[in-house]
């Protein structure tokens, strides 16, 4: 939460001031992890604290398009206000922004204090507490995967550099613009613990890895993340997608979740004994971990309505693809859902690979650890891991198809809606099963394509 402590606010304001700093960018993210953010001046950071910014709390029921979607609390409730505060406790200056520091945000609702009910980063919070209660501290590494895209001269856009097999490259060969050295330096710069990028498996997509952290951390990391690569591609001229799917004729981008937990109550300690190792266990395991696999495995349904929130995200999905199809799990399998990683002791850890690149990283890592602290509350065992090649639907059931079957999953999934807090369920689903209804009346280029010359 904010530290308003005045000797720690006048702190912050000397150093801002000692490092030519006069805005500082107050951020947070909206139920599709979008960065939705106000820019205060340094003089007025005082103000902006102790009373707060006001937001109308629709902001979290806006459409990508800008439409305000008819979700409880938002237009029946005649579009109230949100308080968001700055959390100086992140602030940290904008590498590419002279005189510009950012931070996150704590956001409330003024007639109570409480937090908001549709707040992602708050929602996140609320599990790791539950975690907490029985004795877990989850530890997640972010695996984010994007597209960067050019202005095509014929309208639109391209992928950039688009040359096929430059796959787990770096240089000028897959990048002739050095786009992602500038961008590793600039994010290096935000402190938020980048380890190396690459270029991915298909033309114009990279890759940066995120070092671990505690999973509210990793949250926040992950998020900012997002946020600077696209405003450093935009710099360039150029779009930045962590859309699942933006193209028909390549792979998608993913968002896998590298988790593990650690033995504890404090929640911010990711370097203390792994709780997920044991090597006298099954597969070197402990039962915590199995357990926990088991519980992604119970409620995976459910779990792709947020790690795959968009129509779009269900192309990306299917046999072939390294993106996963059936519930399962195996040993260094990069075709199951689950894979655990060869390294035991203190790097013992599942991979969940359901995730794609646009879900927000809040509601992905709060639903993914919800899942495994089901599973450690269920005491149940896994089924036996998949062994050779994956996508075969006699040893696996299948993943939801379309974002309305997974949404379905998420609401009868009362277990992980509970955990998850029955107001932000019923808002998240409001929000969501209206995009798939603008989604089905809308024409889309393909169908005219298909039908109407023809028919």
């Amino acid at each position: 939460m904010s530290d308003q402590d005045p000797a720690a606010v006048r702190r912050h304001l000397d150093r801002l001031a000692a490092d030519g700093i006069d805005v500082v960018r107050v951020t947070y993210p909206d139920l599709i992890g979008t960065d939705r953010a106000r820019d205060v001046l340094v003089e007025e950071l005082p103000r902006a604290l102790e009373h707060g910014l006001a937001f109308c709390r629709a902001v979290y029921h806006t459409s990508p398009q800008g439409d305000v979607v008819p979700v409880s609390g938002g237009l029946d409730a005649g579009l109230p206000d949100v308080c968001v505060r700055p959390d100086l406790s992140t602030l940290v200056a904008l590498p590419w922004e002279p005189g510009v520091a950012a931070c996150l945000a704590d956001v409330t609702d003024p007639a109570t204090g409480a937090p908001a009910a549709e707040s992602p980063r708050d929602l996140l919070r609320s599990v790791l507490e539950r975690c907490r209660e029985h004795g877990l501290s989850p530890v997640v590494g972010p695996e984010l995967e994007y597209f960067l895209c050019e202005p095509d001269p014929a309208g639109g856009w391209r992928r950039y550099g688009s040359v096929p097999g430059v796959v787990y490259t770096a240089g000028l060969r897959a990048d002739p613009d050095n786009h992602l050295l500038r961008t590793l330096r600039h994010v290096r710069d935000l402190r938020i613990g980048v380890l190396s990028g690459n270029h991915e498996f298909d033309g114009g997509q990279f890759e940066i890895n995120l070092l671990h952290s505690e999973a509210l951390s990793a949250a926040d990391r992950a998020f900012r993340f997002k946020a600077a690569v696209k405003e450093l591609a935009r710099r360039e001229g150029r779009l930045a997608t962590f859309m699942a799917k933006p193209f028909n004729d390549t792979g998608g981008s993913g968002f896998h979740l590298h988790l593990s937990c650690t033995e504890g109550t404090d929640g911010t300690d990711a370097e203390g004994r792994n709780s997920f190792d044991d090597p006298s266990g099954a597969y070197g395991l402990s039962a915590t971990a199995r357990h926990a696999i088991a519980g992604v495995l119970a409620h995976a349904p459910a779990l792709a309505a947020l790690l795959n929130p968009t129509v779009n995200s269900y192309k990306r999905f299917g046999p072939d693809t390294l993106a996963p199809w059936l519930i399962d799990w195996g040993l260094d399998n990069r075709s199951a859902m689950v894979r655990v990683p060869p390294e035991r002791g203190a790097g013992a850890r599942l991979e969940l690979r359901l995730g794609d690149a646009s879900a927000n990283p809040y509601l992905a890592i709060a639903a993914a650890t919800a899942a495994a602290l089901l599973g450690v509350m269920a005491a149940e065992e896994p089924p036996a891991p998949l062994e050779g090649y994956g996508y075969d639907t006699t040893k696996a059931a299948l993943l939801p198809t379309d974002l309305s079957a997974a949404l379905d999953a998420l609401e009868s999934d009362t277990a992980l809606a509970e955990l998850l807090g029955k107001d932000f369920t019923d808002s998240y689903l409001s929000y969501k099963r209206n995009e798939v209804e603008r989604f089905q009346r809308y024409v889309t280029d393909w169908e005219f394509t298909e039908y109407a010359y023809h028919l």
